[in-house]
């Protein structure tokens, strides 16, 4: 009998349109990252198992998924250890899976300081494994993102990490999430000022399971570790207190007075707040948690939490400040903050607000069906023309019913369909058809060409696009904008819109074209024609006649400007520039004119 296939508890299999929301996640978040100066790096997925123990604390040691020795392992035990399981997995066991990208991060420094550069900022998306229950939005193996800083301790970095935190979280489109922030020294005051500075594992352990068990089972378990019913109280005093982030500072000064590192926590929470004024917050807000208290005995200085709204899933992302975790492996004083973002429950949170809309299903924009086997080579050239400028596509591997082949496109969420038959491809002509909709359309290559670059735009409100100014060194008199998305801020279809402030008409290209500004065999021609924008016939006969573009820009040529049909058509057919009148836009880019009217709108305005 066959054995039945399955996986182990807390792992999971990704389908491909799984695949392409968690990349959609990894390469927002790592957007981020390299905006704020992070590097890739990339350690391996097992470590000695010394390199990892004692970093954790008491509980996140047991979660170490520990990799038995080679061979006879039990022949090397010691007899005495048999009968200790925790002893007894240090002489059958030498490796183990990474916990977190951390420790692992920490060693990397210490082994290679020589080579580095500080203060040193790295970022890091691997998967990390943990023995843990499984559960709802807990697993055992699961990415994380992580972004760490050593070699400074300074405040500047925590304020930046909040701003991080912000911006990736506002980018994927979650619409609502609390920051919350701590300090690992005002816990210490906390135990200070309840009489209790030996117990402050046992605290922390403990007030960083209220959300979980709440507050009555927290006093028992404080009571269970040595502290006395009447300190426990005395404790819940202070870090029940509500008010915003600046009372609370105050509130502090006054509760940790006699504790000389409670308030030096308190100086720090508050720098952090003065720092993190000075940034620009999206959809997030920022808290003073004071039962903030992450249980990881690395975290000397500033904790973060971050937590979705409207899901009950709990922690989505953390981190904090270590002052001496290189210290365990040699080298003393190098300070560092870091953050994760835990992927896993993100996509679970994005999942349970919806918000893949939009987000492609296939990474294939365009099916090309295979219509007739001697037509091939024709398919064949149509894929790399179409590959060339930048369309993902395929080719229907054999001429079946066309039927089935559109089924294939709908069950993999294929966009767009191309049909060419004899009779088209004589006439070098091809029939486009709108998946979603139905609507079919004769066109050019070109024109395909330039209808896929321009998809996005066909159906868009505009509710989610922005107009977007562009930084490099440009030519006197014109403007350069990308169109984004507000979501992630990413580039929409590689369409760029060059301005002419002085005739205020507008060129609209594709990322091809985009080249010839800042090249230098073009750059200075691309000037010319740029800078002339009054009178584009002359300059574009003077100037591009060599060039070699795809009809992936049109110039919007202002009402006031003559020129004569036949010409134009002979500079589209050479030059494969469109020239074209602002009123025939809508109906050339099969784009609403109500969207139309609101994209330039937004335009007007810049």
């Amino acid at each position: 009998m066959a054995q039945k296939p399955s996986i182990p508890r807390g792992t999971r299999d990704f389908a491909p349109e799984v695949m392409i929301r968690r990349e959609y996640i990894f390469n927002t978040i790592k957007k981020v990252f390299k905006k704020y100066g992070y590097a890739p790096l990339e350690t391996p997925s097992m470590e000695k198992l010394s390199v990892l123990t004692g970093k954790y604390g008491e509980e996140g040691d047991r979660l170490i998924f520990k990799i038995l020795n080679n061979g006879d392992f039990l022949s090397k035990a010691k007899p005495e250890n048999l009968n200790d399981s925790k002893k007894l997995s240090f002489d059958i066991s030498e490796r183990a899976l990474r916990y977190d990208l951390t420790v692992p991060f920490a060693r990397f420094v210490v082994m290679n300081q020589g080579k580095l550069t500080f203060p040193f900022k790295r970022y890091q998306i691997q998967p990390v494994w943990r023995a843990d229950k499984p559960q709802k939005g807990r697993y055992r193996e699961f990415y994380q993102c992580d972004a760490d800083v050593v070699g400074s301790d300074s405040l500047i970095y925590e304020a930046e990490f909040i701003s991080v935190f912000d911006e990736a979280l506002t980018n994927l489109g979650l619409p609502g999430f609390s920051i919350l922030v701590n300090n690992r020294k005002i816990l210490s005051g906390y135990a200070e000022v309840v009489g209790h500075a030996d117990k402050l594992t046992s605290i922390c352990i403990a007030i960083d399971k209220l959300d979980k068990i709440g507050e009555e089972k927290v006093k028992g378990e404080l009571v269970n570790r040595g502290i006395d019913e009447t300190a426990a109280d005395q404790l819940f005093q202070i870090i029940g207190f509500g008010g915003n982030n600046r009372e609370k500072i105050a509130f502090l000064k006054e509760k940790l007075a006699s504790s000389e590192i409670g308030m030096e926590g308190v100086s720090e929470m508050e720098g952090v707040l003065d720092y993190f004024e000075n940034f620009q917050l999206g959809n997030g807000t920022v808290e003073f948690n004071l039962e903030l208290a992450r249980g990881l005995d690395y975290y000397t200085g500033t904790i973060f939490e971050v937590k979705a709204h409207n899901v009950q899933i709990g922690s989505i992302c953390g981190g904090g400040r270590y002052a001496d975790l290189t210290g365990v492996f040699g080298v003393k004083g190098l300070s560092g903050v870091g953050i994760s973002f835990g992927a896993d429950r993100i996509y679970d949170v994005m999942e349970a607000l919806d918000l893949f809309q939009g987000i492609e299903s296939s990474p294939l924009k365009v099916l090309l069906v295979n219509f007739e086997k001697d037509l091939v080579p024709t398919y064949l050239k149509i894929l790399s023309s179409l590959r060339a400028a930048g369309i993902s596509c395929e080719l229907y591997p054999k001429s079946i019913k066309l039927g089935k082949q559109f089924a294939y496109a709908d069950k993999k969420s294929i966009p767009f369909t191309l049909v060419v038959g004899a009779d088209e491809a004589e006439k070098g002509l091809i029939k486009l058809k709108n998946m979603e909709s139905g609507v079919e359309e004769i066109l050019s290559l070109d024109q395909v060409i330039l209808r896929m670059k321009f998809s996005y735009m066909e159906n868009n409100n505009y509710d989610n696009i922005i107009i977007s100014p562009m930084i490099p060194i440009i030519p006197r008199d014109y403007e350069i904008y990308s169109l984004k998305n507000k979501r992630d801020n990413s580039a929409i279809s590689r369409i760029y819109l060059l301005k002419n402030t002085l005739s205020k008409a507008w060129l609209i290209v594709g990322e091809n074209n985009l080249k010839y500004p800042i090249s230098k065999k073009n750059g200075e021609a691309t000037k010319r024609l740029v800078d002339n924008f009054i009178n584009p016939i002359s300059l574009i006969y003077q100037d591009i006649s060599k060039s070699n573009f795809y009809i992936s820009s049109y110039l919007i040529v202002n009402e006031d400007v003559e020129f004569d049909k036949d010409f134009a058509n002979r500079i589209e057919f050479e030059h494969k520039i469109r020239l074209i009148r602002s009123g025939e836009l809508a109906n050339v880019l099969k784009i609403p004119n109500a969207n139309l009217d609101k994209l330039f709108s937004q335009l007007s305005t810049k």
